[in-house]
């Protein structure tokens, strides 16, 4: 038996997904739009990984200067923007429709993750470097910096699974048609890292955004930009969630802090052992 309901419900939707009810078209559907999401979701983030790892010196984009700066620009507000508008409620509805017939709904999620995917690829791909380089990390310092950078994308590994990790990946919408069944998105996430703190997902992006060991004005323009994103968009996110959970997760706001992890108290402490 199974004891972590997340995995256990993980599990569960890929065991439903393999016995599928008959519908070749369907099963077609759903196997090409999970194929394509899971392949842009890996180029996103290995284009993610390497390009920030040296950071932002080395991508394919060539805009002359000055008018890079306008590209690289829009670049950077092309995902925060999109990423939160279709978390709206119109948003949800324009993703139900982009896939034409009956299962656009079903499929939401999966075109979410495709659609976010293809920016965090556009980004890093398309990028035209300044071809300055303050400062690159060198001996100790190199592998120091490097086990921190490892480390905070496994923390952001570790969250998205406790967050759920279907729906994270974009699997949740495609596995559900596969199996002929409706979207059940996991419950609100308290459990991990989310009882440390409410938004990990967005902590441990942010540490990926400061952990690099090269720093360029590239570098510097995405991680401030996005880390004002990582505190501030979350705020939307916690009014749907309240929308949606009421005095649960009121409680859970009001024990659990956003951001920063809480120093226990000794006296607390000493409870705990």
């Amino acid at each position: 038996m199974i004891a972590d309901p997340r995995i256990a419900r993980l599990l569960a939707l890929i065991r439903a997904a393999l016995n599928p009810p008959a519908g070749a078209g369907r099963i077609a559907l759903a196997l090409t739009l999970g194929i394509i999401c899971h392949t842009v979701f890996a180029l996103a983030v290995l284009a993610m990984i390497v390009a920030m790892f040296f950071g932002l010196s080395q991508s394919f984009g060539t805009v002359p200067w000055p008018w890079a700066i306008l590209a690289n620009a829009a670049l950077i507000a092309q995902f925060p923007l999109a990423h939160s508008l279709l978390l709206t409620g119109p948003g949800g509805r324009l993703l139900a429709r982009l896939i034409p017939g009956p299962h656009g709904q079903t499929l939401a999620t999966t075109t979410y993750a495709i659609i976010a995917s293809a920016q965090l690829l556009a980004l890093f791909t398309l990028w035209t470097p300044s071809g300055i380089i303050w400062w690159q990390a060198e001996g100790m310092a190199l592998w120091l910096i490097t086990a921190a950078y490892a480390a905070s994308w496994l923390l952001l590994l570790k969250a998205s699974f406790d967050a759920g990790a279907e729906v994270q990946s974009g699997a949740l919408g495609w596995m559900s048609l596969m199996a002929r069944i409706r979207p059940i998105f996991p419950d609100m996430p308290t459990e991990g890292l989310f009882r440390i703190i409410r938004q990990p997902i967005y902590v441990a992006f942010a540490l990926t955004l400061w952990t690099v060991p090269v720093w360029t004005p590239d570098q510097l323009a995405l991680a401030l930009n996005y880390t004002a994103y990582c505190l501030f968009a979350p705020r939307l996110k916690e009014r749907r969630f309240a929308a949606r959970y009421g005095d649960r997760f009121l409680r859970y706001r009001a024990r659990v802090p956003y951001a920063l992890p809480r120093r226990i108290p000794a006296k607390d402490h000493t409870h705990a052992q």
